[in-house]
């Protein structure tokens, strides 16, 4: 075979791995939820998963934005570790170790509407929890670390939402705000490594993840930089509520009783 023949047999493959509809939407709603991750260090799962689930499912769009939002954070790594609390880090992460292969163990098995409605409900009570201001002012036992690694990674397993128990529960202590962001950048470095060997002996990996990434890729890590960028010109109250007006839209037209808007 000829290498041109091999790669117009490339592109046709990649081209029938991608769905048939939606792929301008998941694009704006991976720019958008991008741009909400760079605003703050979160939402990103909580805007993408609804909304990109009622496009392509939720057994598609996990994998997906575990795989763009890896590869878009990388370069955060390097800094967090030298600044985080890697102990601390470690033990959520032991919690972790066991929540995110039952969470995966949800999102192969569970009927996909079922699962939809559940990451709804899901998504709008953490909103419910971010919103409400309320953090965990209690002393950061090992156990208790380990608990929340536990539901973290059992959110994180089932549909990439497992920011806000760990960032309401850092955020709550007595650390500051620079070695809290540290510890959740690399907490979820480690959390995604678990994802990635949990989503592929679940088989979740399908030819479609990787197609889509490499169209979805480019849009979220375009709006990961300009949020990061345009956080400085404004007050984080500001970015914090845009933040929750696009979690709290995408939690309500994420429903599957709104699919004919998405479709």
């Amino acid at each position: 075979m000829s290498f041109g023949a091999f790669v117009a047999d490339l592109n046709a493959s990649f081209a029938a791995a991608l769905p048939d509809h939606g792929l301008y939407a998941l694009i704006a709603i991976a720019f958008i939820a991008g741009l909400a991750r760079g605003f703050s260090g979160f939402g990103a799962a909580l805007i993408f998963i609804p909304l990109g689930g009622a496009i392509i499912g939720p057994k598609l769009i996990s994998p997906v934005l575990l795989v763009i939002d890896g590869l878009a954070t990388l370069g955060m790594i390097p800094p967090a570790w030298r600044n985080a609390n890697r102990r601390e880090v470690f033990t959520m992460a032991i919690g972790a170790a066991f929540g995110v292969p039952a969470g995966t163990a949800v999102l192969a098995l569970a009927d996909p509407l079922i699962l939809r409605w559940a990451i709804t409900i899901i998504a709008a009570c953490l909103l419910v929890l971010l919103v409400s201001g309320w953090r965990f002012h209690g002393e950061t036992l090992t156990l208790l670390t380990a608990a929340v690694g536990l539901v973290a990674g059992l959110f994180s397993g089932a549909a990439q939402l497992g920011g806000p128990p760990v960032v309401a529960y850092w955020l709550g202590g007595k650390t500051e705000f620079a070695r809290v962001r540290a510890n959740v950048i690399l907490y979820f470095s480690v959390s995604t490594c678990f994802s990635v060997v949990s989503y592929y002996a679940g088989g979740l990996f399908v030819e479609a993840v990787f197609a889509l990434t490499v169209i979805i890729l480019p849009s979220y890590a375009v709006g990961l930089f300009a949020g990061s960028r345009l956080f400085g010109l404004a007050k984080e109250s500001t970015f914090r509520i845009i933040c929750y007006v696009l979690i709290g839209a995408s939690a309500l037209i994420g429903m599957p009783a709104f699919d004919a808007i998405l479709r």
